[in-house]
């Protein structure tokens, strides 16, 4: 099969796209890189306008007349290469945005691919209408709006994620929905949301590549190493401000047993590397399942405090606490969980054995691959 990527956020279709090759197939992947992540990417389009002067620029012109030049000139490379984006036998979408721009010239390109290829597929990763609506609604027990309902940040601070509920976005999903073959999750999270809509394939499992994450050597000798990655934009929505307060109080209490590592946005190639001595890794709180980043540090056999549900241990058949820690927002139950491992550190060496375990035989980018494969057959 010919097979076009576009988008990515967290590697997940680079991933993917080494799977398919491994299965023998042809596959393109055109994205931003996401942002200050810097993904690889086969053809890779450039946002301009977003530092600097430009960028002041840039939002006066919106104010004035109401247009983002970011979007414009984006799209605008998109078509410069139209001609490498035809007659592909599936084209899969990352986000109902994938180029993270205006909702107009989003749908312009998501037309364009959809007239020249065969099948049009969507993935419900990050932020959607879908997920977002679910969310915004109180629908689920805790969601990334929990800080937002509890009056730390200002609906502006949340602009990114509430923009999916305006009228323009809304359009985009509603286009989307109406001319693709069909929409699949990348983890419980989204697949909650999209639970007993029409065109929902079902959830596939985040492909991972363990070819190109070794496990080091689990010991510890001396202090248990505890890794704390910030993404300053998506601070409270990731419940950064839970893991921060939760450490203060470990620092104090067991500052002869402990290191603490706290590393601020990242590019990729740094932010992986970086955590290579952490025993235990800091993801989010505000999630039923693990993201790409979990995942991955999961793979190289840390100890990662993420989503790890009810619905999650259900579905993949898991007792709690077996391939890696619930996160939950609550600043004691942080700390209590944090301390019994420092405590105890037999069990870290169990954990982070299980969590690779767990990725190699849920994750593996290859079988993952396969399931794309027949579910883009349907």
């Amino acid at each position: 099969m010919k097979i076009l990527l576009v988008g990515e956020y967290s590697r997940l279709h680079n991933s993917l796209k080494e799977g398919l090759q491994a299965l023998g197939h042809e596959v393109i992947l055109v994205s931003t890189g996401d942002h200050f992540k810097k993904f690889p990417s086969d053809i890779l389009l450039k946002r301009r306008f977003n530092s600097g002067i430009t960028k002041k620029f840039k939002v006066g012109i919106y104010k004035i007349f109401g247009i983002d030049i970011t979007s414009i000139v984006l799209k605008k490379q998109f078509f410069s290469h139209k001609e490498k984006f035809k007659n592909f036998d599936v084209v899969q979408l990352i986000n109902e945005s994938p180029f993270s721009i205006a909702a107009n010239e989003e749908k312009e390109i998501i037309s364009f691919l959809r007239k020249h290829n065969k099948k049009l597929f969507l993935l419900s990763c990050g932020a959607d209408y879908s997920s977002i609506k679910f969310a915004f609604e109180k629908k689920l027990r805790y969601s990334i709006f929990n800080p937002l309902f509890d009056g730390k940040v200002s609906e502006k601070d949340f602009a990114p994620a509430l923009k999916y509920l305006n009228p323009d976005f809304k359009a985009l999903h509603n286009f989307i929905f109406k001319k693709m073959d069909g929409v699949i999750a990348s983890d419980l999270d989204y697949h909650i949301p999209l639970k007993g809509q029409e065109k929902y394939r079902g959830l596939i499992p985040n492909p991972i590549n363990t070819s190109l994450l070794e496990q080091p050597p689990f010991s510890i000798d001396e202090k248990i190493i505890i890794f704390h990655g910030i993404n300053r934009v998506n601070y409270f929505k990731k419940g950064n401000d839970y893991f921060e307060a939760a450490l203060s109080k470990i620092e104090k209490k067991y500052a002869s047993k402990v290191e603490i590592i706290t590393v601020e946005s990242l590019p990729y190639s740094e932010y992986i590397s970086a955590y290579n001595s952490a025993h235990i890794l800091l993801d989010q709180v505000f999630s039923y399942d693990q993201g790409y980043n979990a995942l991955e540090a999961m793979a190289k056999g840390k100890v990662v405090f993420t989503g790890a549900e009810t619905e999650f241990l259900e579905c993949y058949n898991l007792k709690e606490n077996e391939v890696c820690i619930n996160a939950l927002p609550d600043l004691e139950y942080l700390f209590q969980k944090l301390e019994e491992l420092i405590l105890n550190p037999k069990q870290l060496i169990e954990i982070s054995n299980n969590a690779r375990k767990f990725i190699e035989r849920e994750h593996n980018y290859i079988s993952v691959a396969e399931k794309y494969l027949e579910t883009w057959k349907l």
